[in-house]
């Protein structure tokens, strides 16, 4: 199972959000070059990486530090936020980046997910973020009426190569992730999903690697490694 370290980038900085609420901003005073940096040569080479002022604004805005970021030595990064057009997708490739997540536009236009996956073979990862089991879009402002588990049926045949799948009641709290609704999720399809929000402990991240559940393939940790809750360096001995 694959530990994804987050960094999420707001205003140039590496921030952590409540429950997505950008009126919530916990700012870190190292800056998301570093602290990639500190992760990568702790042996984490998979990092979680959201441009937070994209995905508010439609449209990517810290390319020039995911670039930066993209360049340092066995790194292999996910990154998303305001992607809305192919072009957006063959630039981030084009820095190195390994997976480019699709969120808003892949939703609203499944045309648009499928040409992605299609011309971008096994580069794309879709987030589906949630609160009590239905999809926000646009930076989790606007929350709409589809079911997680609906959606899925839809985007069974599309190649993706992983789904994000956070609850967004739970990022940022350290109350623990939403295992069963993740597994609920992961057993629709033959995707790998991603767990994502409210990882709060060692021991919750070795529990759910004892499971061996089959398509879940990783957990992204965040406000837990930045307020040390989660020891980073304890963290890497068990990845």
């Amino acid at each position: 199972m694959i530990v994804f370290p987050a960094i999420d980038i707001k205003g140039g900085k590496c921030v952590r959000l409540l429950r997505g609420d950008f009126n919530q901003v916990t700012k870190y005073e190292k800056s998301p070059f570093d602290q990639a940096n500190i992760f990568v040569n702790l042996g984490f080479n998979n990092i979680h990486l959201i441009d937070l002022d994209g995905a508010l604004n439609e449209n990517p805005i810290n390319q020039n530090i995911i670039k930066k970021i993209s360049e340092i030595n066995n790194i292999k990064i996910q990154t998303g936020g305001g992607i809305r057009s192919l072009n957006h997708i063959k630039n981030l490739l084009s820095y190195g980046v390994d997976k480019v997540i699709l969120g808003t536009a892949a939703i609203e236009n499944l045309d648009f997910l499928k040409e992605a996956c299609e011309k971008f073979s096994n580069r794309i990862a879709l987030s589906i973020d949630v609160r009590k089991g239905f999809i926000a879009l646009s930076g989790w402002k606007k929350q709409t009426n589809i079911l997680a588990s609906d959606f899925i049926e839809k985007i069974k045949k599309i190649k993706l190569s992983r789904i994000i799948y956070t609850d967004i009641d739970r990022d940022g709290t350290k109350l623990g992730p939403n295992i069963e609704d993740t597994i609920n999720l992961s057993n629709l399809t033959k995707i790998p999903v991603v767990i994502s929000g409210g990882a709060s402990s060692i021991d919750e991240i070795i529990n759910i690697k004892k499971k061996n559940l089959p398509y879940i393939e990783g957990i992204v940790i965040g406000k837990a490694i930045y307020d040390g809750n989660i020891n980073i360096k304890e963290l890497s001995k068990i990845i």
